[in-house]
């Protein structure tokens, strides 16, 4: 890659609000990510996840558990550092609309209701953080002033 390329995955001209959405939508990510992969926080681990999907139709159920728990957690935490965060907010927001489409939507809106609109407010957040990168207030941008 060149450098005119990889200014533009890094380079961003936003400023503090990218920190606001970056922080805490990456810190919510890892935890949902953890609780995939890890067991964390009242999840299921890979096994559990790996089951869950396999049983809505999502196979394989162990790679697309993988996948998914790896986009968030890892995902997750480059959003937190505003490391490769275009890239990072792409993957978990190619996530979030696999989430929405396989699981969600028949529910309606609702999280009441099992619905979309939390993981559609992530996929906003993620769709804006993928335009405007992580902000001066991050990594990337540190990255592609040197």
């Amino acid at each position: 890659m060149t450098n005119s390329t990889l200014n533009k995955i890094f380079l961003s001209e936003a400023g503090i609000a990218a920190l606001v959405l970056r922080v805490p939508v990456g810190l919510i990510l890892a935890a949902h990510g953890a609780q995939k992969l890890f067991g964390w926080f009242g999840g299921n681990g890979l096994a559990g996840t790996a089951g869950w999907m396999s049983s809505i139709g999502i196979e394989p159920g162990y790679l697309m558990a993988i996948l998914a728990g790896s986009a968030e957690f890892f995902g997750g935490l480059a959003l937190v550092l505003g490391l490769l965060t275009r890239p990072a907010a792409v993957v978990a927001a190619f996530t979030m609309i696999v989430a929405i489409f396989s699981v969600h939507i028949g529910n309606g809106l609702f999280a009441s209701n099992n619905g979309y609109e939390y993981a559609l407010t992530l996929l906003v957040v993620l769709v804006s953080l993928a335009i405007q990168g992580g902000g001066y207030l991050s990594l990337d941008n540190q990255l592609a002033k040197k």
